[in-house]
């Protein structure tokens, strides 16, 4: 199966489109507990709850050689019908690209991963190329600084006066020839996904911002989702895998996530 097949299995099968973001930091983590091994208890507790499980790169690499083993050791552990999501965020030409790609893709087996498309098609076509595996491209991101440069008017590079957010939203259903692409789009802002989600219908995407960020998961859920109420990813990282510090931290993250599926679910149409 391709990433999108996998994802609407997954979807189904645990009538969820919570996506959980192992984003392992040592100051918030129990104590006396590695990073695998925290990682192993949150998905025992929470795989018939998800959609997808997300690993952002940063948390790992900051950790070195045991961050790096930890990431391997956790995509490996991923149940098989589940989703695994690189957030890498990369973007780069040429040869960086492919080897970019071939890390995430080949040595990690990850089934989708975040590119940047500053750098325009050739720097995210290797990635594409995988055709069974997701591509989500930075598109309205859910930081506040996303106003330095998402919004800004591009008057003259496509027909009509748009955004720039949408001028990458545009780019990329134009280039989703093998239609493994997807648009990373925060929950922060709802009216620029309203606009997204009704200009590209078909498209999967990424939301990030739910929980800390302060994202409104109603307005989320109502704007996101495609026409069948699929096709969207909500992840959520603090707000599930440290809602406890102590020994139970496995069981309230379980919990977490379950409450944000149920939230989820109650606003589907």
């Amino acid at each position: 199966m391709n990433f999108i097949e996998r994802l609407t299995e997954a979807t189904h099968k645990n009538r969820s489109l919570v996506c959980i973001g192992l984003d392992p930091d040592p100051q918030l983590m129990p104590r006396n507990r590695g990073v695998f091994e925290f990682n192993r208890a949150i998905i025992e507790a929470t795989a018939d709850l998800v959609c997808a499980y997300k690993v952002n790169f940063a948390f790992y690499e900051a950790l070195a050689d045991e961050g790096f083993d930890a990431l391997k050791h956790t995509i490996r552990y991923v149940p098989d019908g589940i989703p695994v999501i690189a957030d890498a965020k990369r973007g780069d030409i040429g040869n960086t690209a492919r080897a970019y790609a071939k890390a995430i893709f080949d040595n990690l087996s990850c089934d989708a991963a975040t590119v940047s498309p500053y750098l325009g098609f050739d720097s995210i076509e290797p990635f594409i190329n995988y055709r069974d595996k997701g591509v989500f491209v930075l598109c309205r991101t859910s930081n506040t600084g996303a106003l330095d440069f998402q919004s800004l008017r591009c008057e003259g590079a496509e027909p009509g006066c748009c955004s720039l957010f949408e001028l990458v939203a545009r780019k990329a259903s134009q280039w989703n020839r093998y239609g493994n692409i997807g648009l990373v789009v925060g929950a922060t802002y709802p009216a620029e996904m309203k606009l997204i989600r009704e200009a590209h219908p078909d498209m999967p995407l990424l939301i990030p911002g739910i929980g800390a960020q302060g994202g409104d998961l109603t307005l989320a859920v109502r704007y996101g989702v495609d026409a069948r109420g699929e096709r969207v990813v909500i992840n959520s990282s603090r707000q599930i895998i440290y809602a406890s510090a102590e020994d139970d931290f496995a069981e309230a993250a379980r919990q977490a996530a379950s409450s944000l599926r149920e939230q989820i679910n109650s606003c589907l149409p």
